[in-house]
């Protein structure tokens, strides 16, 4: 019995070992506070602003959190389970932005600054992560929506580039084991924001990034298989009517895509 016991303990407190390690491989409690100190939501809550300046004072936070995603291996990271690879992958994504903003900051009025003529700043390969020296834009367009393993559309709402036009910066890190609620949150705030998406008269006028990501939403996620039926489907947060919603399954109402305002969305 005493052996049992013994052998049940100690099976017991490897196990919680390895759930510590696992967890502290993946923790995002830095992003997560400076996110929470930094981020400041506006407009209703539906959108945020960022103190950059914070963000500057506490750069040492922050650079150490880049180094823990920088030192996840790709053997570890294929090992965990898909919500928490999209979490990391956003985290990433998010808090090297920041980071690559601050590279000038307060000497700039837009993340387009940080490019060149022959560049765009979403091209420049500066994250060491996952084995490789990437991009945003490969974290973005290979990582997450080129390796066809999440499959999720609400990631538009949830990557931030910085810009007044994009959907909010999210004052919480992203977590596996609440991604679906975060994801669904995020897509709820930027659709019923009128800034960005509005009904008027016959015309839905939305984000370009509906225009620029449209494939993202044909794919059928959530059994959806058209951008159409995507605004259908959260038709309550775009303010349509069941008229609305008909004409628009029946492709009889206008979609007009705003220009995107590129502007720092800075506090």
């Amino acid at each position: 019995m005493c052996r049992v016991l013994r052998y049940l303990s100690l099976s017991a407190l490897l196990m919680g070992y390895s759930i510590m390690s696992n967890a502290d491989v993946i923790d995002h409690s830095i992003w997560d506070g400076l996110l929470k100190k930094y981020v400041q939501a506006i407009n209703d809550g539906k959108s945020t602003s960022v103190d950059y300046a914070g963000f500057l004072k506490e750069q040492g936070q922050l650079n150490l959190y880049l180094d823990k995603l920088s030192a996840m291996p790709l053997s570890e990271f294929d090992a965990l389970a898909k919500e928490d690879q999209l979490a990391f992958l956003m985290n990433a994504y998010n808090a090297w932005t920041v980071d690559f903003i601050l590279t000038k900051y307060p000497d700039l009025k837009s993340i387009k600054e940080l490019g060149s003529f022959f560049r765009s700043p979403w091209k420049k390969e500066f994250i060491p992560l996952l084995g490789e020296t990437r991009s945003l834009d490969d974290i973005e367009h290979n990582l997450i929506r080129g390796s066809g393993r999440y499959k999720e559309a609400r990631i538009h709402f949830s990557v931030n580039c910085a810009s007044i036009g994009c959907p909010a910066l999210r004052a919480e890190a992203f977590i596996g084991s609440r991604l679906n609620a975060q994801l669904e949150e995020q897509t709820q705030l930027f659709l019923s924001d009128k800034t960005r998406n509005r009904i008027s008269k016959d015309t839905l006028e939305v984000s370009s990034i509906f225009k620029w990501y449209k494939e993202d939403f044909e794919k059928g996620w959530s059994g959806v298989d058209s951008l159409e039926n995507f605004f259908a489907l959260y038709a309550e947060f775009l303010n349509l009517s069941d008229q609305q919603v008909l004409a628009l399954k029946e492709d009889n109402l206008d979609i007009k895509f705003l220009d995107y305002d590129w502007r720092l969305n800075k506090k």
